[in-house]
Formats: structure tokens, C-alpha cells, sequence
């Protein structure tokens, strides 16, 4: 496993992180029936092989973003028999949750219940954006940090981030922030922070984790006229290999999460991991890659990452697979998955209320969208 320092922490963190928000479930359908022995597995798997980077968050493998998920929970069950010295954890405050001072206290003391430590490594705020970053000035979210940083229950602070590019520089010059954590892959080099925001939280001593690497799986299945290009290289990788080297070949890059779900995924990505090093890829590489990329342009549809923050519809409709069935249509020129979708998850049963679009980071007019893949499938 390769390591990088982490910013002005000079904690050094595996370049590969083990991403907690898609972890095995039983069945269909309730993320919050993981199955735990077989995450437990993936998890400590990932440690023994070098991993130190934990994350997770307060709504992951829940039910919606207003209560705590399965997630922490069975991270503090992973991290037991002497894991947890191991590594570092990095999990979030839920930020559209925070009212006043003393919310921030309390979700915090109830994560560290869950995760069953004393202290939280990396603690970070959760998906600011211009809805929630006036509320939590307002209610002191600084004066919180430095208190919990010198309590002990958090050891350092940061923030994650799904939004424009000068709200990020806003909040990175607003607070003495030691990491922050963005959407990036060789598709959203200028989509959010973006490159331009890669840089300018490095140039400001923050570490940067980076989020979304394949995309929601979209850079793993690629397109065969996508495939004939990386085709081209002397050096045979899979899709996900290039995505992960180009992340990894920035130097401002310390960690990249990975929400890995089988053992296949966590030994490829282990041995990326291993091997990929900052400013490796050859110039020829770099342009198949800005091939495969303008490719990609011309066929994505809806810019959905399967986040599922906007998730769950109050109709039952599942917003990330119909969009996943609209893009693969248009990517691979069929797609037969729409027709196993229940009837109540389908595109046709929105009401248009729009919860949905206040959650989702990235800012997609989902009403409208659906309507789309309903004239398409329907």
C-alpha cells in the first residue's frame, strides 16, 4: 500500500480509502439490512492489506437523510479486536440537520456512541452548500470545531462538498480547516470544486479525500467505443484502474474513497492502490484518456453519481436506477433494466413534490428528468 501525507496534519493516509455508504446488503431494496459478516470481511480485509482510511457518515445505509443509518454502527463493529488502533475514521455531521449550537454537540456525542470510540480522527462537515452554510455560521459551527478539537472528541476538521466553485472557496478561507473532501474523476475535472478547487485547498495546506471515483460505477462499465480507446495503451488496465490512476496521478490528491461491496473490488482496487504513483501516467495516457472523456460527454444523459441522497421518494420511486437505465440507454444503445423496476419505482409514479431536488448535490432537475425517462421507457 502506498501512503500520502495528508495535508498540514502530516498524518500519512493509504491512498486508497474504504468508503462506507455502499456496503453489501441482504436482499433488495433497505440499505439499512447490511450484511454485516460479509462487510465486517471487506472491511478488515482492506486493513490487514494495508488500508487506514475509514469513512463513513451519519445518514449512510439509512432510510433518509433525517436519521442516523446503519452505517456507523457496523463500522464500530468492524473496527473491534484491535482494528480500530489501526486506522483512522472519518465520518460527518450532518449539516441540513443543525439548527442551534447545541445540535452540533449532540449529533457528534451520539456518532461517538455509534462508532463505539473516544475520538473520531477526521471529522468532517457534511455536504455544505448555500443552503446550510449560512445556518451553520450562524450557529457558531467554528466555535463548535475548536471546542471539540480541544476536548478530544474530534482530533482534526474538515468539510465535504457538492456545490459551485466559489462557495468552496469561501468556506476553505472561512475556518482553519485541516482537509476537505470532493466529488472528482476524470469526468468532473471542472464540475464543482473541480481541479480549480483540487488545487486550491492543497495550495492552502488542506488534505484532500476524494469522493465519486468511478463515478457511481459509471467509469467501471464503460462503452465498447470507450474501451477501444484504453484498448490502445501498451499498458492493458480496466476501466476502473484508469479512473483510479488519474485521480492518483495529481499530487494534490492524498486519499480516494471506494465504496466496495465485494472481495474482487477491494483486491483490484488494493493493488491500484499499490502501485499508482503521482504524475506515473505517460503523456500518451493522459490523451486516451481525454478521448474516453469526450466520449463519455456526448452520451451521458443525467449527470446521477447513485449518490441516493436523494433517496428515499415519499412514492417509492427509485431515482437513481431510472436515471441509470436512461444513461445506459443512450451509452450503450439498449437497456432492458427499466422493466425490472416495480411499478411503484418507476419514473410515472412522481408526483412532482420536489424533496427530492433539495438534496441532491448535484443540483439535477430530477422532476423534469423523470419525465424524460418516462417518454423514453413508457
Amino acid at each position: 500500500m502506498l501512503y500520502r501525507k495528508f495535508g498540514k496534519t502530516n498524518e500519512m493516509v493509504s491512498t486508497l480509502g474504504f468508503g462506507c455508504m455502499r456496503l453489501p446488503i441482504i436482499g433488495e431494496g433497505d440499505p439499512t439490512k447490511i450484511d454485516e459478516d460479509k462487510a465486517i470481511r471487506l472491511i478488515r480485509h482492506a486493513i490487514d492489506e494495508g488500508v487506514n482510511y475509514i469513512d463513513t457518515a451519519y445518514p449512510y445505509h439509512g432510510t433518509g437523510m433525517g436519521q442516523g443509518g446503519a452505517s456507523e454502527p457496523l463500522v464500530g463493529k468492524a473496527l473491534k479486536d484491535g482494528y480500530r488502533k489501526k486506522v483512522k475514521i472519518a465520518t460527518k455531521l450532518p449539516s441540513w440537520l443543525i439548527k442551534t449550537r447545541e445540535d452540533m454537540d449532540k449529533y457528534l456525542n451520539e456518532q461517538l456512541q455509534r462508532l463505539n470510540t473516544n475520538t473520531i480522527d477526521f471529522y468532517l462537515v457534511h455536504a455544505i452548500d448555500r443552503t446550510t452554510w449560512p445556518k451553520l455560521k450562524e450557529a457558531s459551527i467554528n466555535e463548535f470545531l475548536n471546542e471539540a478539537i480541544k476536548d478530544g472528541r474530534i482530533k482534526y476538521a474538515g468539510f465535504s462538498f457538492h456545490n459551485k466553485i466559489d462557495l468552496f472557496k469561501e468556506i476553505v478561507d472561512y475556518y482553519d480547516w485541516s482537509f476537505c473532501q470532493i466529488q472528482y474523476n476524470y469526468l468532473d475535472e471542472n464540475y464543482q470544486a473541480g481541479t480549480e478547487g483540487l488545487k486550491y485547498a492543497a495550495n492552502k495546506g488542506l488534505g484532500v479525500t476524494i469522493m465519486e471515483p468511478l463515478r457511481g460505477g459509471k467509469l467501471v462499465n464503460v462503452p465498447d467505443d470507450v474501451k477501444d480507446i484504453f484498448d490502445q495503451a501498451k499498458v492493458k488496465r480496466t476501466p476502473a484502474e484508469w479512473a483510479f490512476r488519474w485521480i492518483l496521478n495529481h499530487p494534490e490528491v492524498s486519499v480516494v474513497l471506494s465504496g466496495m461491496n465485494e472481495m474482487e473490488q477491494v483486491s483490484e482496487n488494493i493493488k491500484i492502490a499499490s502501485e499508482a504513483k503521482v504524475n506515473a501516467l505517460t503523456e500518451k495516457e493522459i490523451e486516451l484518456i481525454e478521448e474516453a472523456k469526450g466520449i463519455f460527454k456526448e452520451k451521458i444523459k443525467v449527470n446521477c453519481t447513485a449518490c441516493e441522497y436523494c433517496m428515499p421518494c415519499p412514492q417509492g420511486v427509485n431515482i437513481p436506477r431510472n436515471f441509470s437505465c436512461y444513461n445506459d440507454y443512450y451509452m450503450f444503445g439498449k437497456s432492458d433494466m427499466y422493466n425490472f423496476l416495480k411499478p411503484e419505482q418507476r419514473a410515472s409514479n412522481c408526483i412532482e413534490c420536489g424533496k427530492c431536488e433539495k438534496h441532491c448535490p448535484q443540483g439535477i432537475s430530477i422532476r423534469e428528468e423523470l419525465k424524460n425517462v418516462k417518454g423514453m421507457f413508457e
